[in-house]
């Protein structure tokens, strides 16, 4: 094959392809967006003003919560090929994040109080169950 067919190839495929990726993609990006809206209307604590002020655990905690809400998407979205099924399946992924979150805060108890003080051991301990629950969370939605 010589480069101009690998070519032909290959922009035949992005044009092929593009029309189907970009909603996709987009859609889960939505779906991330209003997962971490959603999270930090739920949380006992602030993160951004949080990690505004340095506060290194509260800074773990976003950025694992973001992380975990993350994982069962991109699932979602390496093994659908429905916008439709993307969607559904994505908001099932977030609540169950939610849950994971809504579990971790209260197996730690006094949670506010710890992220807040900046103690980065609970947030340590957060993020690794909202992880776990994550990657079984897109082993199941990958089937």
């Amino acid at each position: 094959m010589d480069g101009s067919s690998a070519l032909s190839l290959v922009t035949d495929s992005l044009r092929a392809g593009l029309p189907v990726l970009l909603p996709q993609f987009l859609a889960t990006l939505l779906l991330l967006a209003v997962g971490v809206m959603c999270y930090r209307m739920l949380t006992p604590f602030r993160e951004r003003e949080l990690v505004a002020a340095g506060n290194t655990a509260g800074g773990i905690v976003y950025a694992g919560s973001i992380v975990a809400m993350a994982i069962p998407l991109a699932a979602t979205l390496a093994t659908s090929t429905v916008l439709l099924d993307i969607v559904m399946w994505g908001i099932v992924a977030l609540i169950l994040q939610l849950v994971a979150f809504g579990i971790a805060a209260l197996l730690l108890r006094d949670l506010r109080r710890m992220i807040e003080d900046g103690n980065v051991a609970a947030a340590l301990a957060v993020v690794g169950i909202q992880l776990a629950i994550a990657l079984l969370n897109a082993g199941a939605m990958a089937g």
